[in-house]
């Protein structure tokens, strides 16, 4: 295209871009606005056209180093080709990517990556309020994926996603975890894979019920990680069908699973723990336990299959 035809298609793109905003060059925005079909150059201005409403945000392939402010409304953002869009490092409000306040949030084929803060709880998605889905995504070598405050009305859920080379326990500050979920209603996670944690938990969470099935937590080549999952504050729910790995090289080695290590704010009476393979990774040379319960509650630990090295049950 020669210079003149390319500066046209520049003058073009612009008129229908808020503040006519272009990529260099006279590119197609990659932010799409489904709903309108309206293109932006920021996310953040994909965002706000949304505003208090419901929309969906679809994102062409490629590497960005960009973020945005969900304050309001309901918002989906959706990978057109769902492992083909990459938010690289870039955060807002010194806290995440994606910063989550709204009704609720949908974040679909995405890859998170590179994530860091100086109080290390940089994280792909930081969610302070609503509801939120995740699907068919990808949080690694960040210092924490996903981040929430509380919200005891609201719930997660993730779906077929991977949590690579997260968490961490340095620098005298507080450990960032693979997932932290403050108190909420719930959180569900089926079908992800958790692997090579770098310190924290792979799951914590404080909500009042959780539910994590058919689920892959690989931590043969972790590094200073503790528990698999941690109950917080006690939880009623379901961890079935699951497959855990413990490492070698383990901050904390005393169990899998914890629940109501740090309080017993809610109940975990009905807690069902049953049908996960718990293995220790060749050579490791120390004891744990599957399950170890602060809580006193009724709990039903079923059969599951517990390898050599692993003490099924403790109270404390």
């Amino acid at each position: 295209m020669s210079r003149p035809a390319r500066l046209a298609a520049a003058v073009l793109v612009a008129a229908f871009l808020p503040g006519g905003a272009v990529l260099a060059d006279g590119a197609r925005a990659p932010y799409t606005l489904a709903e309108t079909g309206q293109r932006f150059a920021a996310l953040q201005d994909a965002v706000n056209a949304i505003g208090d409403r419901s929309g969906t945000i679809m994102i062409e392939p490629g590497t960005y180093r960009d973020c945005a402010v969900q304050t309001k409304g309901e918002v989906a953002f959706l990978a057109e080709v769902p492992g083909k869009t990459i938010f690289d490092g870039a955060i807002c409000e010194g806290k995440a990517a994606l910063v989550v306040r709204g009704r609720g949030t949908r974040v679909e084929g995405m890859i998170f990556q590179n994530q860091r803060v100086d109080d290390g709880n940089g994280a792909g998605i930081r969610l302070e309020h609503g509801n939120l889905v995740v699907r068919q995504s990808w949080f690694r070598d960040s210092e924490e994926g996903i981040l929430s405050a509380d919200d005891p009305d609201s719930s997660v859920l993730i779906e077929h996603s991977t949590f690579s080379r997260l968490g961490r326990c340095d620098r005298g500050l507080s450990c960032a975890h693979a997932v932290y979920f403050g108190d909420y209603a719930s959180v569900t996670v089926r079908n992800s894979r958790f692997e090579a944690g770098r310190g924290g938990h792979y799951v914590k969470s404080r909500a009042a019920r959780i539910e994590v099935t058919d689920c892959s937590f690989d931590d043969s080549a972790g590094r200073s990680s503790n528990y698999m999952i941690d109950l917080s504050n006690g939880a009623t729910g379901s961890i079935r069908g699951n497959w855990f790995v413990d490492g070698p090289d383990k901050e904390n080695r005393t169990t899998f699973i914890s629940n109501a290590p740090e309080g017993h704010k809610h109940s975990a009476d009905g807690l069902v723990i049953e049908d996960n393979v718990a293995r220790m990774v060749p050579g490791a040379k120390y004891t744990t336990a599957f399950f170890v319960d602060w809580s006193g509650d009724a709990i039903r630990l079923g059969a599951n299959t517990i390898g050599a090295g692993i003490k099924r049950f403790e109270r404390r």
